[in-house]
């Protein structure tokens, strides 16, 4: 039996129970719906200990041949992106499945005169516009590895990820939109590019008509590169387990992780996962409101809709402009069918009270998603009341850049919904909770560290250009085990609810901001000492970060405070502000000189009571002084 659509509750069952005793023969089973140039000799090897994962190995393909080609027979005029610019007034842009091979082989065209070869990578730096996934799919279809940075990290941040992948051609425009605001990306990237020497072209697209400096024998404007390409391109044959992409994600420590992903299992799975949790059919038109910058828009705007044949929204804009009611006079104008939101935006979208969503007509919606953290129990009622009309499935997905696809999550209306909890692992996924002395917790209700037993198609197989970083963070915690870096509690009948990072790794905003990189940026200020970060619960957010920070000598005053936000943005992006400074004395420590940041947790939200003993600490009167100057 084919499991690729699963459409009962029976179904799910069934799948789950054979993809976990014969997992080599689910996936083959799987598989067979996608188009290979050359059968996979072995479905599955892997070792932990190593740790290696290759799946379909000996196989050959081309991803975009799954994603584009392959629908043209009968798919050739339906609209593949529809493309909904920031500004309302400026018409929607309708690009077919053939219009979409056409423009994705005039980029690549243009790539390969540039001198991109397979293996290459190639930096993209897009607002949300059709351009960044035709750039995307124009590098699978000549095998160059695309990394895309979000539009929104600083230069120091985009220098750091082209300097970590060698990146040889940057692709960017000459600004972006944002609201009612405009960007200058190009200045940002030409900021960039002095730090970076891989680069020896960077193309141009022109979005907001911004007068910006070329550099010559460096710079070019895209559109006239296009306008004379050619618009058949014959797709690079890959391996599966050669790069697809580089995606940059925030660690615990250091520098940014370029987690690399391979082809083939990737495009199974994420494709898969597509179909089954969101429950897509033909006709569907589905808007996933996340930013193709992070893996969110990668596996759910990008991969997975285009290898299921469907319609994918890209949204330019942002959800307050010009007014808060952008999301569904969307969702109205195009009669979307399945959204799929963060948290983030629904806490923010609530605040401004119902009159927004009664003031359009929602009747089209069938699913409703949440990605990038828990959904609180009260956003969850307010989405379900006010959006979903109490009529549609909500999907409260998990999952991470690292894993590539969404791991626990129901499928819409054929699984069981829980406000809070993502719920059933995906067949395939094998979870486990871990107790603090790293052994597995057998009974089914329980709380611990979330781990995954047994790889899945679209796991991440490294850190780029560092193996050994890739096996320190996810595989030497427990043996022969995945550690997400989540912890999360099971309920008796097997649901999952993820209860936060147990690593210091802060989500805002559905970012995953990792508090090294932040306080190393507050650390270079002159007047400051030292600094320590942690998250503390936030309305619209769900988390803001809380800065303790000792300086040398002088006055914390809001002057300082400005700056520091201000070298936290040059540094890392505006995304990585800090809501709250507090100045202190001295920071709480160990007697070896670790920061207990648990203490700091506590004291940030309030939970002075429940500090435990801090005699043992090398400097216990500090707690005392931070606490009394807490304001």
């Amino acid at each position: 039996m084919n499991h690729y659509h699963i459409t009962s509750e029976e179904q799910y069952r069934k799948a789950y129970k054979e993809s976990v005793k014969n997992p080599a023969d689910f996936w083959s089973d799987i598989a067979t719906n996608f188009k290979w140039r050359k059968k996979w000799d072995s479905v599955l090897e892997y070792d932990f200990s190593i740790p290696e994962i290759a799946w379909f190995k000996g196989a050959q393909l081309n991803i975009t041949e799954n994603c584009i080609d392959r629908h043209l027979p009968e798919r050739g005029t339906k609209t593949a992106l529809l493309f909904e610019p920031n500004n309302p007034n400026e018409p929607a842009q309708h690009i077919t499945y053939q219009e979409l091979h056409d423009k994705v082989c005039q980029m690549a065209n243009v790539l390969k005169q540039k001198g991109v070869k397979k293996g290459d990578r190639i930096c993209l730096y897009l607002p949300m516009i059709p351009e960044l996934a035709i750039a995307i799919l124009a590098c699978a279809r000549i095998g160059a590895i695309h990394s895309v940075v979000f539009a929104g990290f600083s230069a120091v941040a985009l220098a750091a990820r082209i300097n970590d992948s060698n990146c040889s051609i940057v692709i960017t425009s000459d600004g972006a939109f944002r609201g009612n605001k405009t960007i200058n990306l190009k200045e940002i990237v030409d900021k960039a590019l002095q730090e970076c020497k891989s680069v020896r072209t960077v193309l141009l697209v022109n979005r907001i008509n911004n007068n910006c400096s070329i550099t010559d024998g460096r710079d070019e404007w895209l559109q006239p590169l296009l306008d004379t390409a050619e618009t058949s391109c014959v797709p690079e044959i890959m391996n599966a387990e050669d790069p697809l992409f580089i995606l940059y994600t925030s660690g615990s420590t250091g520098t940014p992780k370029g987690m690399v992903h391979t082809t083939a299992g990737y495009m199974v799975y994420s494709a898969f996962t597509f179909k089954n949790v969101f429950q897509y059919e033909e006709d569907d038109v589905y808007w996933c409101t996340a930013d193709i910058g992070w893996i969110t828009g990668h596996s759910y705007i990008v991969y997975g809709p285009l290898a299921n044949g469907a319609t994918s929204v890209l949204f330019e804009g942002v959800p307050s402009y010009p007014d808060y009611g952008r999301f569904w006079e969307i969702v109205q104008k195009h009669a979307v069918t399945l959204f799929y939101t963060a948290p983030t935006a629904i806490r923010a979208l609530a605040k401004q009270g119902k009159e927004w969503t009664e003031k359009y007509n929602l009747s089209s919606l069938k699913t409703l998603g949440s990605v990038g953290e828990p959904i609180n129990e009260e956003a969850w009622e307010w989405y379900d009341d006010h959006v979903g009309k109490n009529r549609c499935p909500i999907v409260d997905t998990w999952w991470q850049t690292e894993t590539g696809g969404i791991l626990i999550s129901s499928l819409a209306g054929v699984t069981k919904q829980i406000p809070t909890f993502a719920t059933l692992p995906m067949p395939g996924i094998q979870p486990c909770l871990m107790d603090d002395n790293g052994t597995e917790i057998s009974f089914w209700k329980a709380e611990g560290r979330l781990c995954i037993k047994f790889p899945w198609p679209s796991i991440a197989r490294t850190i780029w250009g560092n193996h050994e970083r890739y096996k320190n963070t996810y595989f030497t915690a427990y043996t022969n085990t995945y550690f997400t870096g989540d912890g999360a509690l099971r309920d008796a009948d097997g649901n999952y609810r993820i209860t936060g990072r147990v690593d210091d790794v802060v989500i805002v905003s559905g970012h995953n901001l990792g508090t090294a990189p932040i306080e190393d940026a507050i650390n270079e200020h002159p007047m400051v000492a030292e600094s320590a970060l942690v998250g503390f619960p936030h309305d619209i957010k769900g988390n803001a970060l809380y800065g303790f920070v000792t300086l040398k000598g002088g006055e914390g005053t809001a002057a300082l405070k400005k700056e520091i936000n201000a070298l936290i943005s040059e540094k890392i992006g505006p995304i990585a502000k800090l809501d709250k400074i507090q100045f202190t004395s001295g920071l709480p420590k160990t007697r070896s000189g670790k920061i207990m940041r648990r203490i700091l947790r506590k004291i940030a939200t309030n939970e002075i009571d429940a500090l435990g003993d801090i005699s043992t600490l090398l400097n216990p009167e500090v707690v005392e002084q931070i606490i009394s100057e807490k304001k």
